[in-house]
């Protein structure tokens, strides 16, 4: 069976793993699949799992927010912020769900730090408005 080799890299480390005989993934058109071989591709990965066989071992599943991939002589390299491996779907699944929720939660936080500093612009706007008596 033809193999072929899978990089990983995020924010904070790198793996490359070798002997991988598929990847399955997902992008904005849906699921599709590589194998040894494939034609020179690149696309982006959405929000979820993507999963990959070594040719002695099942499917081990690859959660990430998203990604760019791009295939070229026979490896696959997939770039993102953060990635979470593991063989146990159920266990991968439930990680992947609280990084969501963390994720929205920053997100959240981040909204409301950017609303609070743009009502003190204003307000410091108004203020020397006031105080040089400018006029708009």
């Amino acid at each position: 069976m033809n193999r072929f080799v899978l990089n990983l890299f995020d924010a904070s480390h790198e793996q490359r793993i070798a002997g991988v005989t598929s990847f399955v993934g997902e992008d904005a058109t849906g699921c599709f699949g590589i194998q040894a071989n494939h034609a020179r591709f690149m696309t982006t990965l959405v929000f979820g799992l993507a999963r990959f066989s070594l040719s002695t071992d099942a499917w081990q599943y690859l959660a990430l927010p998203g990604a760019v991939v791009y295939f070229n002589n026979n490896e696959l390299t997939v770039s993102t912020r953060h990635f979470l491996i593991d063989t146990d779907l159920e266990r991968i699944s439930t990680l992947l769900e609280q990084q969501l929720i963390a994720e929205e939660e920053n997100l959240h936080a981040i909204r409301e730090s950017l609303h609070r500093m743009e009502q003190a612009m204003m307000k410091r706007m108004l203020a020397l408005k006031h105080k040089t008596g400018w006029q708009s």
